[in-house]
């Protein structure tokens, strides 16, 4: 094969555009032919575990070391409070830092400013990474060749990119990975783009889906992903702002997806579903699977 994984990401600026329909749809399919691992990199609201029916068990927690003060080293300088970036300590003249742990990313600068060596670090667990198998209403082919692994955040969070990053880092012996990130263009969906081999960018036919695949495609070309757009819920609107969208940026329509109620039932009860246009798709990452 020509690259073994191939990393394929399912990604869109806009959210609610059907990524994680598509993420399900793609990896079901591929997994007739192809030993495949789905990534939901959506750890603030993961749901592809609901979509296929897949029970999840924890496989980890996600920590991040957070600084522990020593008051008995502590100058009161302020300098730890300068390094955060986060703004998680607070520095007042004449007391002792005041830490506020919730909005701690653990990125150790404080630990490196302080003087005097008065920080050290403890752990705390700020999200979980579980796996999950198709149960018997699949067929035995794909349950032998469809794994899911799905990351969640703890709440109240101020940065969940050390749970995305968990998330990916899994290893499985299979053909393609497939990575469901969440919406937009922040630095969740960065970490799970990275070292992506081909994306698709979903997207629908109105003006905020226009807007939002006009960033997302600015933010794959950035990270040097080529990339192909997806047209979801075909026919709802007006097609054609989607394909000028294609033409300016040079990037092609790799797939109309209709919209569907048939679709609609099936996610709403968790049964497995094929949706139309998908083959085109699984063309375009197949063909990326042969001898080159």
């Amino acid at each position: 094969m020509g690259i073994k994984p191939l990393r394929v990401a399912i990604t869109g600026g806009k959210g609610g555009t059907g990524k994680s329909t598509i993420a399900c749809s793609l990896a079901l399919s591929l997994a007739e032919k192809f030993k495949v691992l789905l990534v939901d990199a959506d750890v603030e609201c993961p749901d592809d575990h609901i979509i296929l029916s897949v029970k999840r068990e924890k496989i980890k927690e996600v920590t991040i070391p957070v600084p522990s003060f020593d008051h008995t080293r502590c100058l009161m300088c302020g300098k730890c409070s300068e390094a955060c970036r986060e703004h998680a300590i607070v520095h007042v003249h004449g007391h002792y830092p005041i830490f506020i742990e919730d909005r701690c990313n653990g990125c150790g600068a404080c630990i490196l400013t302080c003087p005097n060596n008065a920080i050290g670090t403890s752990e705390k667990v700020i999200g979980s990474v579980y796996e999950g198998f198709l149960n018997e209403k699949y067929p035995k082919k794909l349950r032998e060749n469809f794994t899911l692994i799905s990351g969640e955040a703890e709440v109240n969070l101020a940065s969940t990119a050390a749970i995305v990053d968990a998330t990916i880092k899994n290893s499985h012996d299979v053909d393609i990975i497939i990575i469901d990130t969440a919406a937009g263009v922040h630095c969740n969906v960065i970490h799970a783009l990275i070292k992506s081999h081909i994306a698709f960018a979903i997207t629908e036919p109105t003006p905020l889906g226009v807007h939002d695949l006009k960033l997302i495609l600015k933010l794959l070309k950035k990270l040097g992903i080529d990339s192909n757009i997806v047209l979801n819920r075909a026919g709802i609107g007006d097609d054609n702002i989607i394909y000028n969208v294609s033409r300016e940026s040079g990037i092609p329509v790799a797939a109309e997806i209709p919209y569907s109620e048939t679709i609609l039932r099936a996610y709403s009860k968790g049964k497995p579903f094929k949706i139309q246009g998908i083959t085109d798709i699984m063309k375009v990452v197949e063909s990326l699977m042969v001898l080159t």
